[in-house]
C-alpha cells in the first residue's frame, strides 16, 4: 500500500510551490493534478510517472468527486508515491478535506502539503494587501458558488472580504453586500489568473463591479476582493509593472539548457513557452575525442567555443584514465558562460574575447604566437570553419574533434506562437523554420543571441527585430526588455 499526498501546487506561479510539494512531485508514481495545477510543474515529475488529469470547472468534470477519491484509493494500492496536485492549498476551497476523508476510511495512509493559496497568491501579485495595520485587521474568505446560501448580512461587514469562485455571481454578490450596509462606493477587484503572465486585475466599486467584470469580458477562474485595501494597488502593485509582464517568449533552445532562460523569463513577467528546436547528443564517434584526450599533455592550447563544448569534453575526460592533471595547454574561452564553465571545473582561462563570437576570440588572439603550436577544439560536429582556418593560417596545427552534435529535437506538442521568438544559435533557427515555416514565425517578433544567428534568420527569410548587444543569455534577455520598453 502506497501513500496519497494531497499538494498544493499554489495560485499559478510554478516557482510557488513549496519544497516539500516540489520534492514529492519528483518522486511521484503517479499524479492526479487538476485545472488550476499549472502544467509547467508536470515535467517535474518523473518521465514514468503517471499523469492523469481529473479537473474540475464550472461546467465540465473530468471526473465527478467520488470518482476521484476511488481513483486516489486505487492508486496507493497500485504504487508507492502517489500525489494529488491541487491548484491553491488543499484546504482552502480545494475539497482536500473531502478526499482525505475518502483516505481515511479507506485505510489510506496520506499527508497533506499545504500550498500558497490562490487568496494569498491574487493579492500578493495585484499589489493589494488583505491586511494592512493603518486599514484592516480581519480578513474573511467565503466561496460565490452558491450566494443564497451565505449570510450577507454578517459577511458582508468584513473588513476585506474575499470571494473565492464568485466571478460569474459578481453582481449578485455585490448587491447583497450593498444591502447589507457596504457603501457602492467600497473599492473592489477582480483578478484572473492570479501569480500567472496572463494575470488580468479590474478595479471597480462595489457598485459597478458586475459591470466592468463584464465589459472587460473577464472570465473564471478568478478571485474578487472588497475592501478599502484595494486602493493600495496603486502604490503596491509591481507584478504588472515588471518589464516583460504578459509577453509570451517561445525559447527554442534545447531542453536541457532552457530551464535558466524560462526561469528568468517569468521573473521579468513573461510567460515562456518550450519549443525545444535542437537536441544535445553524442558524436558519432568518440574515438577522435578519446585519441585527443590521450594525447593532451600535447597541446599548447584547448580552445572552447561553448558551453556544451567544455561539459562533453569533461565528461568524456572523467571516463577516461587521465583527469585534469592532463590539462596543460592554456584555455581560450569563447564568451562568459563558457568560461564559467571550465571555471566550475577549476580550470583558468587565459584568453576571453570582448565579442563572443569566433572574431572575437580571433582578435583577442592576436597578441599571442600561434606559429608552430598544437590546438585542440573539441566542439559540435557541424561548426563554423572560421576559428581553426584562421589559427592554421597563422601557422598552428588544430585538431577539431566533434565532443558532440545538434540533431533536431523531437516534437510531439503543438507549436504555440508568442509575441517573441528566441534563437541562441544558427541550429535553433534552420530547425525552428524547417519545422513550422518562416511564414508562421514571421508573425512573431524575432529576437537574436548574436550576428551569427542573425544573419542564418534573414537567410531563412525572418526579419530579425533585436539583436543582443552581448552575445549571451543575459545580453538577449536585456535585448528583450529594452525593445519592449520602447514599444
Amino acid at each position: 500500500m502506497g501513500k496519497v499526498y494531497l499538494v498544493g501546487a499554489g495560485p499559478g506561479d510554478p516557482g510557488l510551490i513549496t519544497l516539500r510539494g516540489l520534492d514529492l512531485l519528483r518522486r511521484a508514481d503517479v499524479v492526479l493534478y487538476d485545472n488550476l495545477a499549472t502544467p509547467a510543474l508536470l515535467s517535474e515529475a518523473p518521465d514514468s510517472a503517471q499523469k492523469l488529469y481529473v479537473g474540475k470547472k464550472r461546467a465540465r468534470h473530468a471526473y465527478s468527486q467520488d470518482a476521484i477519491n476511488s481513483l486516489l484509493v486505487e492508486s496507493a494500492r497500485k504504487s508507492d508515491v502517489v500525489v494529488r496536485l491541487k491548484g491553491g492549498d488543499p484546504f482552502v476551497f480545494g475539497r482536500g478535506g473531502e478526499e482525505g476523508e475518502a483516505l481515511a476510511e479507506a485505510g489510506v495512509e496520506f499527508e497533506v502539503v499545504p500550498g500558497v493559496s490562490s487568496a494569498m497568491g491574487a493579492a500578493a501579485y495585484a499589489g493589494i494587501p488583505l491586511t494592512h495595520r493603518d486599514h484592516v485587521s480581519a480578513v474573511t474568505f467565503v466561496t460565490g458558488h452558491e450566494v443564497d446560501r451565505i449570510d450577507w448580512d454578517r459577511l458582508g461587514h468584513a473588513e476585506t472580504l474575499v470571494v473565492f469562485m464568485g466571478l460569474t455571481t459578481a453582481g449578485e454578490i455585490a448587491r447583497r453586500v450593498i444591502a447589507a450596509g457596504r457603501p457602492a462606493s467600497t473599492p473592489a477587484a477582480a483578478v484572473r489568473w492570479a501569480t500567472r503572465p496572463d494575470q488580468r486585475t479590474v478595479v471597480a466599486t462595489l457598485g459597478d463591479l458586475e459591470a466592468r467584470v463584464r465589459d472587460e469580458g473577464l472570465k473564471p477562474p478568478a478571485l474578487i476582493v472588497i475592501g478599502d485595501v484595494v486602493r493600495l494597488r496603486d502604490t503596491l502593485d509591481w507584478y504588472e509593472r515588471l518589464p516583460l509582464f504578459g509577453r509570451r517568449v517561445v525559447v527554442t533552445r534545447a531542453s536541457a539548457q532552457a530551464a535558466d532562460l524560462c526561469e528568468s523569463l517569468r521573473r521579468l513577467g513573461a510567460e515562456p513557452v518550450e519549443a525545444p528546436a535542437i537536441e544535445i547528443v553524442a558524436p558519432l564517434d568518440f574515438a577522435p575525442l578519446d585519441r585527443a584526450i590521450e594525447r593532451l599533455h600535447e597541446y599548447d592550447w584547448l580552445f572552447f567555443t561553448s558551453r556544451n563544448g567544455v561539459e562533453r569534453f569533461l565528461a568524456r575526460l572523467d571516463q577516461s584514465p587521465r583527469d585534469l592533471r592532463a590539462v596543460q595547454g592554456k584555455l581560450a574561452a569563447i564568451g562568459p558562460a563558457t568560461a564559467d564553465a571550465l571555471r566550475a571545473a577549476h580550470l583558468s582561462v587565459d584568453v576571453l574575447p570582448e565579442e563572443f563570437v569566433a572574431e572575437g576570440l580571433i582578435d583577442a588572439l592576436a597578441e599571442h604566437p600561434m606559429d608552430g603550436k598544437r590546438v585542440l577544439l573539441p566542439r559540435a560536429a557541424e561548426a563554423r570553419e572560421l576559428l581553426p582556418e584562421t589559427l592554421r593560417e597563422r601557422g598552428a596545427t588544430v585538431d577539431v574533434v566533434p565532443a558532440y552534435r545538434t540533431i533536431p529535437a523531437p516534437s510531439e506538442a503543438e507549436f504555440q506562437a508568442g509575441d517573441w521568438i528566441t534563437f541562441t544559435s544558427s541550429s535553433t533557427v534552420r530547425n525552428t523554420v524547417e519545422r513550422h515555416g518562416a511564414e508562421t514565425l514571421a508573425r512573431m517578433d524575432v529576437a537574436s543571441i548574436g550576428p551569427v544567428t542573425s544573419q542564418t534568420a534573414r537567410e531563412h527569410g525572418l526579419t530579425v527585430a533585436v539583436e543582443a548587444a552581448e552575445h549571451t543569455v543575459d545580453g538577449l534577455l536585456e535585448a528583450l526588455v529594452t525593445a519592449t520598453a520602447a514599444s
